[in-house]
C-alpha cells in the first residue's frame, strides 16, 4: 500500500482487523440497520488520500484515464489525482477562481462550476487549456453541473439560478444561458437521466425541480416532497430514470418516480442524521454522505435497508459523491482528501 493512503477493510459490514495494523484497530465497524443483508463475500475497502493542506477539495469526478478531478475550492484550483502513485497535478483555473462541482464530458474534457469567477470553466484533458463561458449578471454562487446526452452542459447557482452551455453552437467566451429558478434562492445540485431528462435540487427552496425545454428557450418546473421544509440537497438518477434525493435538513433519502409521479423517503440510521450528497452506482445502490455520522452510508432499493461505512478521518465532511463501477469517490474537505470506498465487482 502506498505510504500517503490509509485504508480500512470491512467484510461481511463488519472492520477486517487482520493484517491490518494500528489504523485498522483503531477501530471503524460497517454497521448496518436490523433487517439489512451485505451480500456474502462482498469486501468494501475505504482509503484516503491526502491533497495539499488548505485545498478545501469540494467535487470529485473521475477522469477518463483512470485519475480523479478534484476541485480546490480554497485555492482557485483543478487537482488531479493519481491514485496510483498519490501523485496530484494542479491546474490552477485564474485569479479570484473559488470553483465547487466538476463533471467530466464525454471527450474528457474538465467542466467546472467556478463562483469565484462566476463562469463555467472547461479544462481540456491532455492540454490543459482553460476556456470560460462567462455567467450573465451578478455572481450567480455556482453549484453543480451534469451533461445531457447532445453535449449540453446544465448547472445550477444558489443564488437563484438554473443554466446550459450548448458547445454544439456556443464558443469559449459566449455567455451562458440562465433562468430564474422557482422560489428563487436554492438550485444546488443537478443530473441527467438516462431518457434526456434535466432535474435538478432546491436546497433554499425545498423541492425538486425539472427542466422543460420549449423550442429555443427552457423553463424550471416545481416538485415538491412530502415532507416540508426537508432541504433537498442534491439529486441523481438511477439506470432506470428513477430520481434519489439528499434531504439535509430531513436527514432522508428521497425517491421520485416520475413515470407515477410518486415519491418515497427514508430516514438514515443515527440520531441526527445529515444528508448532504447522494450518487446511484452502477447496481442501482444509493449512497450518501451523512454529515450527522461522519459516515458514507449505502441504500439497498430492493430491501430498503441501509449499511454505514464510518470515514477514518473525524469530521470528514464529504461534500459530493461520484463514481465508477467499483469504487465510490468522495471529496472529504474537512479534512483535506479524497476518500474511496470500492465494492466487489457487480
Amino acid at each position: 500500500m502506498n505510504d500517503v493512503t490509509r485504508r480500512q477493510v470491512l467484510t461481511g459490514g463488519v472492520l477486517g482487523l487482520a493484517g491490518l495494523g494500528q489504523a485498522a484497530r483503531r477501530g471503524t465497524l460497517a454497521t448496518q440497520s436490523p433487517d439489512a443483508e451485505t451480500p456474502p463475500g462482498e469486501c468494501l475497502t475505504v482509503e484516503t488520500f491526502p491533497v495539499p493542506a488548505g485545498e478545501h477539495p469540494h467535487d470529485v469526478a473521475p477522469a477518463i484515464d483512470g485519475r480523479i478531478w478534484y476541485t480546490a475550492q480554497h485555492t482557485g484550483a483543478l487537482g488531479l489525482l493519481d491514485p496510483e502513485t498519490g501523485s496530484i497535478e494542479s491546474i490552477p483555473l485564474g485569479t479570484g477562481s473559488a470553483p465547487h462541482g466538476v463533471i467530466v464530458g464525454p471527450d474528457g474534457a474538465a467542466w467546472v462550476t467556478d463562483g469565484g469567477l462566476n463562469a463555467m470553466v472547461r479544462v481540456d484533458a491532455d492540454s490543459f487549456e482553460i476556456g470560460q463561458f462567462p455567467i450573465p449578471g451578478e455572481n450567480a454562487n455556482l453549484n453543480t453541473a451534469a451533461i445531457d446526452p447532445d453535449g449540453v452542459v446544465w448547472f445550477t447557482g444558489q443564488n437563484g439560478i438554473v443554466g446550459r452551455v450548448d458547445a454544439n453552437r456556443q464558443q469559449l467566451g459566449d455567455a451562458a444561458e440562465i433562468i430564474a429558478a422557482p422560489r428563487g434562492r436554492g438550485p444546488y445540485g443537478i443530473t441527467v437521466t438516462p431518457q434526456g431528462d434535466v432535474y435538478f435540487a432546491s436546497l433554499a427552496g425545498n423541492y425538486l425541480g425539472k427542466i422543460e425545454i420549449e423550442g429555443d428557450s427552457f423553463r424550471a418546473v416545481e416538485i415538491d416532497p412530502p415532507t416540508p421544509a426537508q432541504g433537498t440537497r442534491r439529486v441523481w438518477t438511477d439506470s432506470t430514470g428513477v430520481l434519489w434525493t439528499s434531504e439535509w435538513d430531513a436527514g432522508q433519502v428521497g425517491r421520485y418516480d416520475p413515470a407515477t409521479e410518486t415519491w418515497q423517503e427514508w430516514r438514515l440510521p443515527g440520531d441526527a442524521p445529515q444528508a448532504y450528497a447522494v450518487y446511484v452506482d452502477e447496481r442501482d445502490d444509493v449512497w450518501l454522505s451523512d454529515f450527522g455520522s461522519n459516515s458514507l452510508v449505502r441504500f439497498d432499493p430492493t430491501t430498503e435497508s441501509f449499511v454505514t461505512v464510518p470515514l477514518p478521518d473525524p469530521d470528514s465532511a464529504v461534500r459530493q459523491i461520484l463514481g465508477r463501477p467499483g469504487e465510490i469517490w468522495g471529496a472529504a474537505s474537512g479534512v483535506d482528501k479524497l476518500v474511496v470506498v470500492r465494492c466487489a465487482p457487480s
